[in-house]
């Protein structure tokens, strides 16, 4: 159990997985050059059954995640309460699309991905075959199922997204009515998270296989791409850190980037190295406090950003690494597609409260542009590969938008105390809550 323990930490898995990609590249190297044939075939089957692990997981994970977040955003009561989240959620909006929007410029202008093509499945090949250019008739044509039943079986995973999306709302809408079908698929999420965690375990396993295969396949033409993936993520991601945060700072707050980042610093820091928004939270609502915004509306809005608050995960992520596996399997996107990434970017996070993670989002941005669920799978096993490197700046660019939306709230509300703000900035785990402010304001319940 000791090593269970150990190897699920994040940073001896995380380093585990980086081995495993070394290892496998090696072996594929090897297998290419010598050349030896039952060492490809077995790489091939290691990536293959690690793939198809994932696979069966896509449709139910889909599924349960957005009628779980979709009915979770019943929890907001009270008028004020309902405005501030009203705004939050806004904020949260502006800043995934403006995140996204850069995420996909950069894609296009980048193309991370191209210079090698992976062939994919015999499956995939076929349901690639006969999928159609983008247009609004298409569109529907994919969206809405003639079968409840077929767009599961068949794995149409556009069409279980907007069959998630009326169930949630149709259970949003009865309310008590619908509790125990809410508290089943709650459970039922719960179990496809648990498997898919398990699964997950096996990532180095998977890696190694596929990134084996791939080498062996295609040779060191392999690198380039998985190198312009990191560039076009770091690169996507650092200018939403970097430029688009602090010009929103200076010109909606009205609070200068310098002391905004010289007391978030810390709180990045730590992200930055955990890859954990969770593990950040007591910081990252400890440093709202610090730049001023009011406790009780810091306490409400940072752990709801944790989970929903997610421009490097939800947005600039899945918007690049969709176009880089697009790419890699010679799909070509058409207009409604690159619309449906920048939709789920802006709602779909939002849809999925709680629930909110890079898998699950760029789960569903390559199920919205109608990708096979094979495809899907070998996609997101492939980007795993070097996703330790990716999470790193992904999760700091989380925190930063964590931090920045609330004192922006708190700014148009008149709850950002401005004495706070500018006072000497002082290490967020050692400072403690700030007495209220006397302002006569009602403070969010």
């Amino acid at each position: 159990m000791s090593f269970v323990r150990t190897y699920t930490k994040p940073k001896v898995f995380g380093l585990t997985v980086l081995v495993a990609l070394v290892l496998g590249a090696l072996a594929g190297w090897l297998a290419k050059s010598v050349p030896l044939p039952w060492l490809t075939t077995t790489l091939g089957k290691i990536g293959g059954t690690f793939t198809s692990l994932l696979q069966f997981t896509v449709i139910p994970l889909v599924f349960t995640a957005i009628v779980v977040g979709i009915t979770s955003l019943r929890r907001l009561g009270s008028s004020r309460a309902a405005r501030l989240g009203g705004k939050t959620l806004l904020w949260f909006a502006i800043t995934s699309l403006i995140a996204v929007l850069i995420g996909l410029a950069i894609a296009l202008i980048f193309k991370p991905g191209t210079g090698v093509q992976v062939t994919p499945t015999d499956a995939a090949v076929k349901r690639l075959a006969t999928r159609e250019g983008g247009s609004w008739s298409t569109l529907l044509d994919s969206l809405v199922p003639s079968n409840i039943f077929s767009a599961f079986t068949e794995g149409e995973v556009l069409q279980v997204v907007f069959i998630a999306i009326l169930v949630g709302f149709a259970a949003y809408a009865l309310g008590e009515k619908a509790a125990p079908f809410v508290s089943f698929t709650r459970s039922a999420f719960d179990l496809v998270q648990k498997i898919v965690g398990w699964i997950v375990l096996l990532a180095p396993l998977g890696v190694f296989g596929l990134i084996g295969t791939a080498f062996a396949t295609y040779g060191n033409s392999f690198v380039q791409p998985l190198f312009s993936l990191i560039a076009t993520v770091y690169g996507g991601t650092l200018l939403v850190l970097f430029v688009v945060y602090p010009v929103l700072l200076r010109f909606v707050g009205k609070v200068n980037p310098v002391t905004f980042f010289s007391k978030a610093w810390t709180a990045i820091q730590f992200a930055f190295v955990s890859r954990s928004s969770g593990a950040t939270l007591p910081l990252s609502r400890q440093t709202a406090a610090n730049l001023g915004v009011d406790d009780d509306y810091a306490s409400f809005a940072v752990p709801l950003g944790t989970t929903t608050k997610m421009d490097g995960c939800a947005a600039v992520y899945p918007a690049i690494a969709t176009v880089f596996i697009a790419n890699l399997f010679g799909v070509e996107l058409g207009l409604w597609q690159y619309v449906a990434i920048v939709a789920v970017a802006v709602f779909g996070a939002l849809a999925t409260a709680g629930t909110t993670g890079w898998f699950t989002m760029l789960t569903l941005t390559l199920g919205a542009v109608n990708m096979p669920p094979e495809v899907i799978a070998t996609g997101v096993a492939v980007v795993y590969a070097i996703d330790p490197i990716l999470d790193m700046v992904r999760t700091a660019t989380n925190v930063a938008g964590q931090i920045t939306v609330p004192v922006l709230v708190a700014r148009s509300e008149g709850l950002l105390d401005d004495e706070v703000l500018n006072a000497p900035s002082e290490p967020p785990l050692l400072a403690g809550p700030r007495e209220p402010v006397a302002t006569g304001r009602i403070s969010p319940a």
